[in-house]
């Protein structure tokens, strides 16, 4: 098959010899061809430009982003790819998957009219958002829950990935031979931990610095197997033009594979400690779950990720608002509450005094059902993606 590759003068021979190697009948602008894998041998990636030019099929390449960038030495990259990059499955691709077509638009329209669903039916759709929070949004994961309907299964499909995961962070490491990278894989649910969740280089490294780690964050972030959240220095429209890239937050990409690093030296009963978690009866910190949930979310939505850190003339700590996104043509504050008190924000509520005028309606996303007060519109967190 690789011969075929880097002898293609003739497209005629080549569709010829792929058909009969694989045993499927290729039909014009109705067949489509996947090079899997493609970051394994750049010469397949190269000959797209002339496969696309044939016209006479569609391609799609798939790979990981890591070794994709690392094997383009000897390559022309062909200019006809149009990048789509691939996130975990959000919650309403979860539902589908699971055969739920009816639920997501039922919130949908709660979302759109701010209609509270009621108490017995909000914890229901709570009980799915949280499996899909334990679950992840990894299709292995979700395959696995289908098939098994058991947690433990679930655990072990997110352990090899998390493997994985972690072979790569070595790949990036393998540049420098610092392990930096491998480091703040390790370090990210210890980050997130803290009360402010912010990343301190030195719980990843004692004494170390961000300038230290800048290079390896970064190349942790282009990986998309964490998600990176910067400060900025106002609220605006043109966010990333107003951020300071050495304060950030690091999120894990997919929560479920939180979990599963957060809980892994743990000798516990998987399913027993994840059903409590869905009733809510376990002692942890929810919070930075659900605010890795509400990272997940709003960057699969299309959302760059910032938090506001700002000074105000009540305190003389730092205040701070744990997300700000664009929404209705004005940047629009969101903060997140897992606990009994979601009412209670004073940092939220001194954002809105500060920047008043310039900021739209606040949101506060919860565990509970919708309401719309004078201070904010509070949405519970399986409403997030629909922001």
């Amino acid at each position: 098959m690789k011969d075929l590759f880097r002898n293609m003068n003739d497209l005629n021979r080549f569709f010829l010899y792929l058909q009969q190697f694989y045993g499927v009948e290729l039909q014009e602008r109705k067949s489509a061809i996947v090079f899997d894998e493609v970051q394994l041998f750049p010469m397949a990636r190269q000959s797209i430009k002339a496969l696309v030019e044939d016209g006479r099929y569609d391609y799609y390449e798939t790979g990981s982003l890591i070794s994709i960038k690392e094997n383009i030495r000897d390559i022309l990259i062909p200019s006809e790819e149009d990048t789509m990059y691939m996130y975990p499955m959000d919650f309403e691709e979860f539902l589908w998957a699971r055969g739920d077509t009816m639920t997501m638009p039922f919130i949908r329209s709660s979302f759109e009219k701010l209609e509270p669903v009621g108490d017995k039916m909000h914890k229901f759709l709570l009980e799915k958002y949280r499996t899909y929070m334990i679950v992840g949004g990894m299709p292995q994961a979700v395959q696995s829950l289908i098939d098994t309907n058991s947690f433990a299964a679930v655990e072990r499909a997110k352990k090899l990935i998390l493997d994985l995961y972690t072979k790569d962070a070595g790949k990036l490491d393998g540049k420098t031979d610092t392990f930096k990278a491998s480091m703040l894989f390790r370090s990210l649910s210890a980050n997130l931990e803290r009360h402010d969740k912010s990343f301190s280089p030195g719980v990843a490294k004692e004494g170390s610095s961000m300038r230290y780690f800048r290079n390896s964050l970064y190349d942790l972030g282009e990986s998309m197997m964490v998600n990176l959240c910067y400060r900025i220095t106002e609220p605006s429209l043109d966010q990333s033009s107003h951020y300071d890239s050495d304060d950030l937050k690091m999120y894990m990409n997919d929560t479920g594979l939180l979990l599963t690093q957060s809980f892994g030296s743990a000798g516990t009963d998987k399913d027993g400690v994840y059903k409590s978690l869905l009733t809510g009866d376990l002692n942890i910190n929810e919070g930075m779950y659900f605010e890795n949930m509400v990272a997940q979310e709003l960057k699969a939505s299309g959302h760059g990720l910032y938090f506001s850190k700002f000074t105000h003339k009540d305190s003389e700590r730092l205040q701070e608002v744990d997300f700000v996104i664009e929404r209705g043509m004005r940047p629009v504050a969101v903060e997140v509450k897992s606990g009994r008190k979601s009412g209670q924000h004073q940092s939220l509520d001194r954002f809105m005094d500060k920047y008043e005028g310039k900021v739209g309606r606040p949101y506060v996303i919860h565990s509970k059902d919708v309401r719309v007060a004078d201070d904010a519109t509070y949405i519970p967190i399986y409403m997030v993606s629909l922001l």
